[in-house]
Formats: C-alpha cells, structure tokens, sequence
C-alpha cells in the first residue's frame, strides 16, 4: 500500500447495506424495462436540461449511492442550496452561494488532486485503486452557471472555470469525479473544450436542437438523438451518452424527500455521523 497512513479511508462500521463508489450505479430503467446503470469511478459526467426535466432527480440519485459507499467523500456545491441541501449532513464539504467559498474548496481539491499524483509518481502508479484504501472524492456541481457567470467578478468566474475544467481533466486517476449540472445548456456555459473532458454526458428535456448537442455533442440531434423531442411531461427522461457509443432513452429514478431523508440515517450510521465541514 503506497499511502500515507494518514491519507488512507477512514475506519466505518462494516455494514452488509454499505456500497462502493467503484461499483456501478444505478440510474433508472430504459425503454424496454431494463435497468441503467454507469460505473462513474475514473469518469465524469455532465448533465443540462431546462428547469423540472430530471437533472435533480439523477444527482440525488448519484449522491444516494455515493453516501451509502465507505470510500467515497462527499463535496457538494449548490448555488440554490436547497436542492442538495438534504444531504447536508453526510457531505464532508457543503458549499452554498457564496463564491469566495466555492473557489477556496475547489482550490482545496486541485491541492489534494496534486498531492495524490506526487504520490502516485513517487510509487511509479498511474492510478488509484480500491486496494489502496484511498477515499475517492465525488465533487457534484449544481448548478454550474451559477458559480460561472451569475455571481463574483469576472475574475473569480473565470478561476472558478479554470478549477473545474482542471479538475475534469485531470481528477479522474486520483480519485476526484466530478458531475455538474445546468439547466442553462449554452455555449458561454460550456464550451465544447469542456464538455468533451466529460466522459459521460446526460441530456434531459431541453428547448432548442442546439441546447441538446451542447450538453451530449455536435450532430447527435441531426441523427434523431435530440432532447428537443422528449414531452414536457416526461419528466425525468432524457438521453446518456457514455464514451464511444450512442445515446441511450431512459428515465431516472426518483427519490422524493422522504426516502432521502431515511437514506441519510442509514449513511450517517455508514460514515460514523459525520457532518459537512462547510
């Protein structure tokens, strides 16, 4: 084991519920009944849709089985707060709408992206592995315009970018995933340079023919791939493209607050009741 003691998982209570990051998650059900599910460890994904189509339904879903997982920690930014608020409490960092807060996290994470990679040079290793009992970092955007071009100065919207896209480019062998989501699918939010780091991309309802090949890539719509087409009130579905191959229909599950709420109480059991640092 290459790890510092001091870096390694921390101890939880071997539970039969606990799951793993690096194990696959579950999405939801597509077309024909069958289940969906996208292995996230060493990728990220990206999601957009116009407001109610689904994108909160399969971040709630991600965060689910990230907090039931003894290896993974939690790094949650909500502009809006509310939306990922619930799972206040068994993230280990909560960041709500204050930029300066935003930035001094992500620059916490490129640091711990940093010291990982010098560890791994050090034990001639490309990556991390579940055996090395290193806690993998899910950091979950939401939404990402809102840090991007809505508040703080030109300046700390531009460091904001520059963070998130180095994180995309480079977390993924140290253990950082990164899954962001707007429902604003435009080219100022993400420009094709960042929207190609992301290996797994997810669109749900969106206005034009244009907002959807932004979030899932150029010429997918013209091939009848378009999330143009999905109904208003087929809340939830929307199409996954995973890395190389076509898009996928499916709907995502669902968990209203309640089953939220009794999903925190058995992770803070997992994670020994630990609370957001911030």
């Amino acid at each position: 084991m290459f790890l510092p003691a001091a870096r390694r998982r921390r101890p939880r209570p071997s539970r039969p519920d606990a799951f793993s990051i690096y194990d696959p998650v579950h999405f939801g059900i597509d077309e024909n009944g069958q289940a969906v599910t996208v292995t996230l460890m060493y990728r990220n994904l990206l999601t957009g849709g116009e407001p109610g189509s689904g994108k909160s339904s399969l971040l709630n879903t991600i965060i689910a089985h990230a907090a039931l997982s003894t290896d993974c920690r939690l790094w949650l930014f909500d502009g809006k707060v509310v939306e990922l608020g619930l799972w206040r409490s068994v993230a280990d960092v909560f960041v709500g709408n204050a930029i300066t807060d935003a930035l001094d996290r992500l620059r916490e994470l490129q640091a711990e992206m940093d010291t990982r990679y010098r560890l791994l040079d050090v034990a001639g290793r490309r990556k991390i592995l579940r055996s090395d009992g290193l806690d993998v970092i899910l950091c979950v955007i939401d939404e990402l315009a809102y840090y991007s071009v809505t508040i703080g100065t030109p300046a700390e919207q531009d460091e904001f970018k520059t963070l998130v896209r180095d994180l995309v480019a480079r977390g993924r062998a140290a253990g950082i995933i990164v899954i962001a989501a707007t429902q604003r699918p435009s080219a100022d939010i993400i420009p094709t340079s960042l929207r190609d780091l992301f290996g797994f991309r997810v669109a749900f309802r969106c206005t034009t023919d244009s907002s959807s090949d932004i979030i899932l890539s150029v010429g997918w719509a013209k091939d009848g791939y378009s999330a143009k087409n999905i109904r208003p009130e087929d809340r939830g579905v929307g199409w996954l493209l995973a890395e190389g191959g076509i898009p996928r229909r499916f709907k995502a599950a669902y968990l209203d607050d309640g089953a939220i709420r009794a999903l925190i109480a058995t992770a803070l059991l997992i994670r020994g009741g630990n609370g957001a640092a911030g």
